[in-house]
């Protein structure tokens, strides 16, 4: 008999004797109480991570190593149990995390949501003065984090904004509404019109950085990143930032645990679960400016990570071979913050881009760390 077993047949002998004693009246027995059982306490770094080194990391840190990376940093259960440099790097210097910043930015829409600055599913319009009248006023602040936005796309205007205007905010602001929101477009001018979105509603004197600061680098203790501006003093709330694979695992403690930090709720469980769910049928790969894991059709971004061909869209899982609940933070050059709650585990890769976009990839990454910590 199994322990629980035995518990039923014991709580079902207590309720006979209970109905019934030697003169019919009922007996009076003590009210059974089950023992209850904590959940675990949940651990986080202070200034630096507290360690647990465990696992078999030699074949992922030679495939790591061989692909360009410069760090890979493991988290499980609050504590590092696995940590890198690769290629001559260093621990604490920041390097280009290209648009992993997006995936930043969407939880300062969260907080900002959250505080009640902005509603997710108004129109953007209410911060951008200049789409209040005309078919951008149909756009919402959902729509930009959601790569469903129907603003004018091409790779040429993605060059421009990246290499040549100044004011990248008025560039992105500037284009044209190309179609109603809807089609799944992945895009960068429609997550830098979120500068004005967090300018215009939770920014204190219009200054992005500063809040980036105040809201998630200091209370996540993120010493070594930096978030950048444009020539004209703007955040890039697409790209841009520059950080390390130690400060990275934060942020991916952070969505882990559902927006909590040490005693504090910095972002709302629920925008976390929306942001990290499929928000559109025509990607079930991608949340709010976060990837995801969920069956559906799913788009990859193989030119914008870097690679010279798109794959055709396809029904499935992005990484089928890993738990359906991970999701990712993912930047140009294969670079990310992959999350597992069921495992609970956090692993960031940071580096340059492999050869192939079939090295590194959401999953051979992602299930080369559980199979190295099994």
């Amino acid at each position: 008999m199994t322990p629980s077993s035995r518990l039923v047949a014991l709580m079902v002998a207590v309720t006979v004797l209970a109905s019934c004693s030697e003169g019919g009246e009922p007996l009076t027995m003590p009210e059974a109480t089950l023992p209850t059982v904590e959940p675990p306490e949940v651990v986080y770094p202070g200034d630096d991570w507290e360690r647990d080194e465990r696992g078999d990391w030699g074949a992922l840190d030679r495939e790591l190593a061989a692909r360009g990376s410069t760090c890979v940093t493991v988290v499980q259960g609050g504590r590092l149990v696995h940590d890198r440099v690769f290629n001559g790097a260093a621990a604490d210097a920041p390097v280009p995390v290209y648009s992993i910043t997006k995936s930043l930015t969407a939880l300062l829409v969260g907080m900002a949501a959250d505080e009640g600055y902005l509603t997710l599913d108004d129109s953007a319009s209410e911060q951008v003065d200049e789409w209040r009248i005309g078919p951008a006023e149909d756009v919402t602040v959902r729509d930009l984090l959601s790569m469903t936005s129907g603003r004018e796309w091409s790779e040429a205007t993605d060059r421009t904004l990246i290499r040549q205007v100044s004011d990248q905010t008025a560039f992105a602001i500037g284009l044209s509404q190309a179609d109603e929101p809807g089609e799944w477009v992945y895009d960068n001018a429609a997550p830098q019109v979120l500068e004005r979105v967090l300018a215009e509603s939770a920014a204190e004197d219009g200054d992005v950085v500063a809040l980036a600061r105040r809201r998630l680098l200091r209370p996540l203790r993120m010493r070594d990143t930096q978030w950048p501006t444009d020539r004209a003093g703007h955040a890039t709330t697409y790209s841009g930032g520059r950080s390390t694979c130690q400060d990275l695992a934060r942020v991916g403690h952070l969505v882990l645990n559902e927006g909590r930090w040490d005693g504090e709720q910095l972002v709302s469980a629920d925008f976390v679960e929306q942001m990290t769910s499929p928000s559109s049928d025509r990607n079930a790969a991608y949340g709010l400016l976060w990837w995801t894991n969920a069956e559906g059709r799913v788009v990859e971004v193989l030119r914008q990570a870097g690679f010279s061909a798109d794959k055709a869209p396809y029904r499935g899982r992005l990484a089928p071979s890993v738990p359906a609940d991970a999701t990712w933070a993912f930047g140009y050059g294969n670079q990310y913050v992959a999350v597992v709650p069921s495992l609970d585990l956090v692993a960031v890769r940071l580096g340059r881009r492999p050869a192939s976009p079939d090295q590194v990839t959401f999953a051979s990454f992602t299930a080369g760390v559980i199979d190295a910590i099994s």
